[in-house]
This record gives structure tokens, sequence and C-alpha cells, in this order.
């Protein structure tokens, strides 16, 4: 459905996409995930035909955006980080205006309207003025207007920033019931966004790809290392110097500090190694006190922490 292959995008001499490729399958959801400046938003401009690539290509249902914009965004249905919004007009007025701009047939528009109003739970508020609706309102208005034109592609751009816990769960399940008939390209930072929604993520950090495979996929490739943590009392520079001579030990973390001397250190070992008791041996051995230690299951925040430091 999207094929992307090399993508640059330069500015003046600033690269902020560095050669990046990967496909979006019919009916996929796939999380864009990466930190603030990631390149997150400059893709999806690029896919939307927003914004030229400096080189490489992208193809939308095997049209080149760079080749044919207009085929392609018709194709496309579009919510910027910032949404479009006309704060005096009603939501049906914005509506019905969006409908007319995407060049639907006029004895279609009413029937449009009421079935975006439906699928995005805008029926209480649409009479109300605009610039009267929540921030979570507003993004469902975004929503309904980018499905209007009924897209075979919808591409979100951090949709749900700015947004209270309840309002996220609502845009969330939303996104999820769109998915189940369109390709859905959604980019975030909020990591517990890409495990509650996506079929597969791809982890962009510095313009380049550093991750791709679904949640689980990420996370059992994460998991061959050994990870502890472990709270001790001591002195927190002879610890660390301590445990970073023991072989099997490839990461110590600080954590966190109850005081000078009890700390949480994070503990990572080589693959399929169990470093429980080299370490439990080691720390009492040198006089210190264990008040804490678990082995830590390998979430996504971990490995989003890890391929983007």
């Amino acid at each position: 459905m999207i094929e992307i292959k090399d993508l640059v995008k330069k500015f003046d001499q600033t690269k902020v996409l560095d050669h990046i490729s990967f496909s979006v399958k019919k009916g996929e959801i796939l999380g864009f995930l990466g930190p603030n400046g990631a390149g997150k938003s400059t893709t999806m401009k690029i896919i939307t035909s927003f914004w030229p690539a400096t080189s490489g290509t992208v193809e939308v249902d095997g049209i080149r955006v760079d080749k044919d914009a207009l085929a392609t965004r018709s194709k496309i249905g579009y919510l910027p980080e910032t949404v479009p919004l006309y704060d005096e007009m009603t939501v049906e007025e914005y509506l019905k205006f969006i409908a007319e701009v995407r060049s639907i047939d006029e004895k279609n528009i009413s029937t449009r309207i009421k079935e975006v109003v439906e699928s995005c739970g805008l029926k209480k508020v649409l009479h109300r003025p605009i610039d009267e609706l929540s921030k979570g309102y507003r993004q469902r208005v975004g929503l309904a207007q980018a499905i209007i034109h009924e897209p075979d592609i919808l591409i979100l751009d951090e949709p749900t920033t700015g947004l209270d816990p309840n309002q996220i769960v609502e845009i969330r399940d939303l996104i999820k019931k769109i998915g189940q008939e369109k390709t859905v390209i959604f980019s975030t930072h909020i990591l517990s966004e890409v495990s509650a929604t996506c079929d597969r993520v791809i982890i962009i950090n510095n313009g380049k790809i550093v991750g791709e495979g679904t949640p689980d996929e990420l996370t059992k490739k994460a998991s061959h290392n050994e990870l502890i943590y472990v709270k001790i009392k001591g002195e927190k520079d002879k610890i660390l110097k301590k445990l970073d001579q023991l072989e099997n030990i490839t990461k110590i973390e600080l954590i966190d500090s109850e005081s000078e001397d009890i700390n949480g250190y994070e503990i990572k070992g080589k693959h399929g190694i169990d470093l429980r008791e080299e370490l439990s041996k080691a720390i009492m051995e040198s006089g210190w006190s264990i008040l804490e230690f678990n082995r830590k299951s390998v979430s996504l925040e971990d490995i989003f922490r890890e391929l983007t430091k």
C-alpha cells in the first residue's frame, strides 16, 4: 500500500531523514515511534506530499508521490499535529466545507457527514462552534475531516498530543475502529499508544530507523538479555567499579537513589546468561547489603530507551 525507499530529507546541510526505507501493508496499523525531533513529522509530510524529498521515493498504492501528488492525496486522509480547524464554524459547517474541498458529489455530502459524525462520536457537538470544543472533540473533528472522502490510507501525526488520559483512550479506540477498514500510520512518542493500538512498530531516531517489528517481536528480541534491578547499601562509586569488572555484565546504570549509600541499579547481562549467582556473590563478598533484587521483564519502554539514547 505504501512503499518508501532510501528516503532522504535535508534542510540546508542538516540531514533530517537519512536513507530510510519501509513499507506498510493494506489494513495494517503502523506505529511510527521516536523522540521529538527524530524525523517523524517530516516523514508524514513527505508521504502526504506537503514537502518534497531530497532523494528517494515514496509510492502510495503504486503511484509515485513526486509524480502525481493529486492522485496520491486523494487516497490519503491526513491529520497533522496541529489540526487546521476554522473556529468560527460549527462542526457541521466545517465538515460540509471539507467535503466540498474534497470534491465529494453534492448529493452525497449530507450522507457522508452523517457517517463520519457517527464514526467519530460527534453527534452531541454537531451544531456547536468549533472554538467551544474541548481538545478531545477537536481531535475527533480532525479525524472526521481526514476520513470524510473515504480514503484508503490514514496518516495521523501525534494524534493524542495534549489530551487528558480519558481523551487519549477515546481517540485510541477510535483509531483502532477506523483501522479495521483502512491502512493507518500514526506517529507518536507515547509508548503506551503503540502497545495498545499497533500491529507493527518502526522506531526512528536521528533520522534513521533503529528498530522494527511487532511490539511482541521487539520485546522478544531484547528479552534474551538478562536484566536485573538491585538496590544495594554501600559506596556508590566502589559498587559501580566492582560490578563493571564482572565478565558477564554488559551495562550498569544507576536509576534511583534513596540516600548517599542506598542506590538502585539496573544491570544488563550477556545473552542467555543468568547473572543472579555471580552478581549476588560479588555484592556480598564486598561487604555490601542487598536491599532489593529482582529480574525485570523487558518492556517496550526499555527497548525505546536503549535504541534512542
